[in-house]
């Protein structure tokens, strides 16, 4: 029996049935998780850690690395329309078919200083950059990965055109491996060196800019296996491998230098892939919102699963309306009809309470198909509206209309999209298709990821059909005797900087910083030649600097070595290390400003330590007369603050204590 009153949409909730979803499928947040919650859901994860090497040159062209312009400093525009190619079995890969049915425009800007011929694939490639294979293959042997015996250089299809070639050229150099976490091991699949990727200026509609600048630089790439079973594992992981690399000081730093694609899935759903995650503090909100989308949509498949039996009969119905017919007073229509954008509504036959079914925190499965429509019919966003809105963007009695138009069942849902005559098909093929993928679960797919800890559809999720042999480039054998020499000169291990840090009595709180900016070898080494105390030099480091660099900005680029320096000087000069902590604000904000200037400007004024001593027992005095307390503490702090001014830099706190103890 068909019904379409106003009563049946109005009885109904969205932002109700937004709520009770979120319970269904049993959503925390990540504050609240349980180790337990993710066994519920069979969370499981893996990491792709993409990492660039800090080389001069890029990796198979001559041109310099590192060197970025900004947007509007080029010297020439290239257009290219990417198309599939089959792959060495004959077949094509989705994503390759995914990206060609978009129809992008792919406009690249060349900067002559960084960039030649190859990049835009009018040259063939150079032989590989030795400078970054080497770098690589020490990371290779750190990570305990059985190096092979002949690199291979691969191509690697890209058709959103992030490569002008549209492949990457990568090579596998170690297999096999592992990572130690506090409380497991986690197998490395392999480490691979690859070309890096434009950078994106722009994507609206049909047009997309990049810029060369980045390309080709040397990147590594470290996949493990699927082994973090909670997000706090991942995020350790993510963490040490970011330390490996550091630890050998061939690794570039700063934004976009590493960047990680996430891997999650949870019981029953699939290898959903995050991408190009910058910062690793995103990686436990972004894992375990990814991995309760899935347990969402499983729910969804379930719904559909009881209410419709033959999904192999579903299909979608749709009609072109007259915007005069329906109050649609909402702006993005109205600015796509002076574009001379058509109007289209969609019935959805047993979707009803899907749209409105949660995902995210704050987006439904609607949101699953308004992504879509963006990156594949290239609708820009908003692009959609529909009867299960949690915010109604147009009055609902547009969709009792819509359901008497299509003689619609009570369950059904609708939604109406605007777009130019090019892009409807595209746009009424993606809906039906993210529909029926409902029925399946969860779509393999890589997604974009926000700050937020949420995200959105990117493209379809890439196939083995994508790798076939770079016929360009010869195989490089690797002799024993070479890599060999190389293990040689491996840096410590992360595990070891850990628990030798600890032996030295560091504050744990320190390891990250210290780790993550590859201090270590500084503090090593001040603590053998200066003789400084470890746990001293530790906090001033893991502290004091950390503090300064988050506090202060510096004229010109601060080398961490000049903290080496500035310890060496105050020992060189005879003065307590103490003064460090005053001078290193200003040593931090003027790098090139010499130590006895730094000096002058904190007022600081050497003294002898008997001319300070001498001082005591009138303090002593002073204190009994002003504070009338008996309490000996309270006296030695009394006059070591009112001595803090002249004493620091020409006696040590613990010697001055002492003294004003003893006197």
């Amino acid at each position: 029996m068909k019904t379409n009153t106003s009563a049946d949409s109005s009885s109904f909730d969205p932002k109700q049935n937004y709520e009770k979803t979120k319970k269904e499928i049993g959503y925390v947040t990540r504050k609240k998780a349980k180790k337990a919650d993710y066994q519920r859901i069979g969370f499981k994860s893996g990491l792709e850690v993409h990492q660039q090497l800090n080389t001069k040159e890029k990796l198979f062209c001559r041109c310099p690395a590192g060197i970025y312009h900004k947007d509007d400093e080029y010297d020439a525009e290239i257009i290219r329309h990417m198309r599939p190619t089959l792959s060495e079995l004959g077949e094509y890969d989705g994503t390759a078919l995914m990206e060609f049915k978009t129809k992008k425009e792919i406009i690249y800007r060349i900067n002559n200083e960084t960039a030649c011929t190859y990049e835009i694939d009018d040259t063939p490639p150079f032989k590989i950059n030795k400078e970054a294979l080497e770098k690589a293959l020490e990371i290779s042997l750190l990570c305990k990965l059985n190096i092979v015996g002949e690199v291979h250089i691969t191509r690697k299809q890209y058709l959103d055109g992030s490569i002008p070639t549209g492949f990457q050229r990568t090579a596998i150099l170690g297999v096999e491996g592992e990572i130690p976490l506090k409380n497991k091991k986690v197998r490395l699949i392999q480490l691979s060196i690859e070309e890096d990727s434009c950078r994106e200026i722009s994507d609206i509609r049909h047009t997309r800019i990049y810029k060369t600048d980045r390309l080709g630089m040397p990147l590594i790439e470290t996949v493990t296996y699927p082994d973090m079973f909670t997000p706090d594992e991942l995020k350790e992981a993510a963490e040490y491998i970011r330390f490996l690399n550091r630890s050998t000081g061939k690794v570039r730093t700063g934004s976009g230098a590493g960047r990680e694609d996430v891997n999650v899935s949870c019981k029953g759903g699939t290898r959903v892939e995050v991408k190009g995650v910058s910062y690793n503090k995103l990686i436990p909100e972004l894992s375990h919102n990814e991995a309760f989308r899935q347990w969402a949509l499983l729910n969804v498949r379930k719904k559909l699963t009881d209410k419709i039996k033959d999904p192999s009969k579903w299909k979608i119905q749709h009609q072109e309306i007259d915007y005069r017919d329906y109050d649609l007073k909402y702006e993005p229509i109205t600015n796509g009809l002076i574009d001379k954008y058509r109007i289209i509504a969609v019935n959805l036959p047993g979707f009803k309470s899907i749209l409105s079914h949660f995902t995210q925190p704050g987006k439904i499965f609607a949101d699953e198909i308004s992504d879509r429509l963006k990156v594949i019919a290239c609708l820009e966003e908003p692009n959609m509206v529909h009867s299960e809105e949690l915010e109604p963007k147009v009055i609902p009695e547009n969709f009792d209309k819509l359901k008497s138009l299509f003689n619609a069942d009570r369950e059904d849902a609708q939604i109406i999209f605007w777009a130019p005559d090019e892009d409807i098909s595209t746009a009424l093929e993606t809906i039906e298709e993210r529909c029926l993928m409902a029925f399946e679960g969860v779509p393999n797919e890589t997604r974009k990821s926000f700050t937020d800890g949420t995200t959105i559809f990117e493209r379809v999720l890439p196939g083995a059909d994508r790798m076939y042999p770079d016929t360009d480039s010869a195989p490089i054998p690797l002799a024993t005797d070479y890599i060999e020499n190389l293990r040689k000169k491996l840096p410590t291990e992360v595990v070891d900087r850990y628990n030798q840090m600890k032996k030295w009595d560091i504050p744990e709180d320190t390891y990250n910083y210290i780790l993550r900016n590859n201090l270590y070898p500084l503090i090593e080494k001040i603590i053998k030649d200066l003789k400084i105390d470890p746990k001293f030099i530790g906090t001033f480091i893991g502290h004091k600097l950390k503090f300064v660099e988050g506090h202060y900005k510096s004229t010109n680029t601060f080398e961490y070595s000049k903290i080496y320096d500035l310890f060496k000087f105050l020992i060189d000069k005879k003065l307590e290390i103490q003064l460090s902590k005053k001078m290193l604000p200003i040593v931090y904000q003027y790098p090139k400003m010499d130590f006895e200037s730094i000096l002058t400007s904190i007022h600081f004024k050497p003294l002898p330590k008997e001319e300070i001593l001498s001082k005591i027992p009138f303090l002593k005095e002073k204190f009994k007369e002003i504070k009338q307390s008996k309490n000996d503490n309270a006296a030695v702090h009394w006059i070591m603050g009112e001595l803090q001014k002249t004493a620091v830099g020409n006696i040590a706190p613990e010697k001055l204590a002492k003294a004003i103890e003893q006197n």
